[in-house]
């Protein structure tokens, strides 16, 4: 899962991406203009912000040493102006947080009758339960009809059928209409949380496919995934533009779901009296309806 091999480890790929990213100015440092020949901060650098010899943070870069201290780890995030998702992530890569995702055995991705009950109790709002590798492995109607009603409804009950959310962004047409001009960050952020799942599964083999496909048969994701951007699991708004009730501006709002490893619920909402809930409204009531709704149409719903 390696993006670029000659670093030697994730930690190091992910350290030398992100002293590429960040300018001297944005550092406090000088900017000697045409003298430099990287891009960003040299390694000299980065080791003086953190307060670590030049030797070890090479060492750091190079996967020669795992095993960075708290205080060494939170020294280079600071160094390296990483917000609290990327500190994290620094930490899990670093050789204590890998190895305890070693030794940890992955269970069986399923869904629990305490968390259908959890997503059943948002009532009519979109939700999808989401595995570690953002697999669905359960919606609700209006959640199959908010986020992929092309698809069979009863698809996430089967492991070999299940759709993928990242996948369905960068290789599903539908996906890429319905989120529209908020298609890009939508996209960033989906490789973002990949890159958290990297971190915190490193053996899966599953994952590492996953992204071998995406990387094979998207070049956008492909650069995205070089960027090695991080996102937590928390909330995001996004437009998005419905084929059956037209554009809405929603709130995604992630959760975990207690006792159940890398599983999350995503609850789908809109401001109340808006033209967005008046859209969900309308969505809910195609989702319960045995009336067929040709393909393609869009209701008249006025934003």
């Amino acid at each position: 899962m390696n993006a670029n091999p000659g670093t030697g480890s994730p930690l190091g790929e992910f350290l030398t991406t992100r002293r590429s990213m960040l300018t001297p100015a944005a550092a406090g440092l000088p900017d000697y203009g045409d003298r430099r020949r990287v891009p960003g901060l040299r390694r000299e650098e980065v080791a003086q912000l953190a307060g670590v010899s030049v030797a070890y943070y090479i060492r750091l870069e190079q996967g020669a040493s795992l095993n960075a201290s708290p205080q060494v780890l939170d020294a280079l995030a600071q160094a390296l102006s990483l917000d609290e998702t990327e500190r994290r992530h620094l930490h899990t890569l670093s050789g204590e947080g890998r190895q305890r995702a070693r030794r940890r055995r992955l269970p069986a991705e399923s869904v629990t009758a305490a968390a259908r009950q959890l997503m059943d109790a948002f009532g009519e709002a979109p939700a999808i339960l989401l595995g570690r590798r953002s697999d669905v492995l359960a919606w609700n109607r209006c959640g199959h009809a908010l986020f992929a009603g092309h698809l069979d409804p009863a698809s996430p009950s089967r492991s070999a059928t299940r759709p993928n959310t990242a996948r369905l962004v960068f290789l599903d047409p539908h996906t890429r209409e319905l989120y529209g001009t908020d298609w890009p960050r939508k996209a960033r952020d989906a490789v973002g949380k990949l890159r958290a799942a990297v971190g915190e599964y490193p053996d899966d083999p599953h994952l590492a496919s996953l992204i071998g496909e995406l990387t094979m048969g998207s070049p956008e994701f492909a650069g995205l995934w070089a960027e090695h951007r991080v996102r937590a699991w928390d909330l995001a708004e996004y437009a998005m533009n419905h084929p059956l009730v037209g554009t809405m501006r929603v709130l995604q709002h992630s959760m975990t779901v207690p006792a159940m490893t890398g599983v999350r619920l995503v609850v789908v909402t809109a401001p109340p009296e808006s033209s967005s809930q008046a859209a969900l409204q309308l969505l809910t009531h195609f989702a319960h309806s045995d009336v067929a709704v040709p393909e393609g149409a869009t209701a008249g719903i006025e934003h």
